[in-house]
């Protein structure tokens, strides 16, 4: 499973301003432990109590009470039945608590193990089902099923609410709650009850899980009507995606395309970076890709880095409800600039980035610092993006193999 929006989004960017960020967060999270949290000399859990209790509120912010979290904890410490408490997961649980407070479903706190698995997924080897899924509008929603994986074999799609996993019913569970237990060892079997739009009933579904290795790019030439047209399947922004894109375009200008089509469909999305060198093959040198709006109100303008091969190329971008983030951002930019025709259903809408931040002890807080605007200004995060030509796939389409958002494409290139 991908993590957040993501089991394999990052979307994030290296810190900016990392210091600054990373004071204003152990300000708000991890100095009401205290400054002397973190020293050798505290070895008991009673050491650790007097730090929360008594040096820890010395040095508290004002404005709030933080006698009550004080006095939570000392209130377990002294009376729960199973004493000792696990200190380490009540901390764990605090900073937890205190990022889900923020009602973001994409700011979440790592600890060290989901830290640890949330790099490995940035990789794009991972096991799980092979699904990104989020917490959209408090419901968890199957964001897009990977290609290949055993959560597309199973008929998961784009919007199937899941209702239950393995019979526990996923109201109230953080995103990381639910990710922990849809993921497991390849081979193993999860049970999602599904919920989907237009039908009247939930269905259970059996998934076995597998080692999920997602592939950024593929692409292949085909002719309709006597045109070439290329065909680039994108279904993620990583590390490798521009090579494997240049790769292509030279394969596609050899033979002598005469339109392309980017699907972008069940793409979750990636790396910024990527998006804009992906946006780049059609765009000229500085031109504006995506505006990132940070809550202070500066804004960040990132524009096309050149190298632009397919500059004036015929260009029809396939987009539905599983393209979020990343996708949303090359969709929104090539449109604005009038570089491309968008082919579809609406978007998914997740126009934020994520920033990465370590913290003590291995852990790590995944945190939204900005949101993303195209060049025109349109706010992906809130609106997602409407195709100019809607097209539909139905269920019917689905089960019988057809795609008429592929066939509207031809048809707009080869008209």
């Amino acid at each position: 499973m991908q993590l957040q929006t993501s089991e394999i989004n990052p979307d994030y960017r290296p810190p900016r301003n990392f210091k600054k960020i990373y004071i204003i967060f152990l300000l708000v999270i991890v100095f009401f432990l205290g400054m002397q949290f973190g020293k050798t000399d505290i070895q008991s859990p009673q050491d650790v109590i007097k730090v929360f209790t008594e040096s820890g509120r010395e040095s508290a912010p004002t404005g709030v009470d933080w006698f009550l979290l004080w006095d939570t904890i000392e209130t377990i410490n002294q009376k729960f039945v199973d004493r000792p408490a696990d200190l380490q997961q009540i901390l764990y649980g605090a900073v937890s608590g205190a990022v889900a407070a923020l009602a973001d479903p994409y700011s979440v706190f790592l600890p060290p193990k989901e830290a640890e698995d949330f790099k490995q997924e940035l990789k794009g080897n991972f096991d799980g089902i092979g699904a990104e899924i989020a917490i959209k509008n408090q419901q968890l929603v199957v964001v897009t099923p990977l290609e290949d994986s055993p959560a597309l074999k199973a008929r998961l799609r784009s919007g199937d609410f899941i209702v239950k996993i393995d019979g526990t019913d996923s109201q109230g569970l953080t995103l990381e709650e639910a990710v922990g237990k849809i993921r497991g060892s390849a081979g193993t079997q999860v049970t999602l009850t599904i919920f989907r739009k237009g039908e009247s009933k939930t269905r259970d579904v059996i998934i076995t899980r597998a080692k999920i290795e997602v592939r950024s790019l593929s692409f292949e030439l085909t002719e309709v009507n006597g045109k070439k047209i290329g065909i680039l399947k994108l279904r993620r922004f990583g590390e490798e995606t521009q090579g494997q894109m240049e790769s292509a375009i030279n394969e596609f200008l050899l033979k002598g395309i005469d339109g392309v089509i980017l699907d972008e469909r069940n793409n979750p999305g990636g790396y910024l970076e990527t998006a804009v060198q992906v946006a780049s093959n059609w765009l000229n040198k500085d031109q504006i890709v995506v505006i990132q709006k940070f809550g202070d109100g500066t804004e960040e303008k990132f524009a096309a880095k050149g190298n632009n091969r397919l500059k004036g190329m015929p260009t029809i971008v396939l987009i539905n409800g599983g393209s979020a983030s990343a996708s949303e951002i090359v969709a929104g930019g090539l449109k604005d600039h009038g570089v491309a025709k968008l082919v579809g259903e609406k978007s998914f809408g997740k126009g934020s980035v994520q920033e990465l931040i370590d913290l003590r002890g291995q852990a790590q807080v995944k945190l939204t610092i900005a949101k993303w605007l195209t060049p025109a200004g349109h706010d992906l995060n809130k609106e997602g993006l409407e195709p100019e030509e809607k097209v539909e796939l139905s269920d019917e389409d689905f089960n019988s193999d057809r795609d008429p958002q592929l066939d509207r494409a031809f048809e707009l290139l080869t008209k």
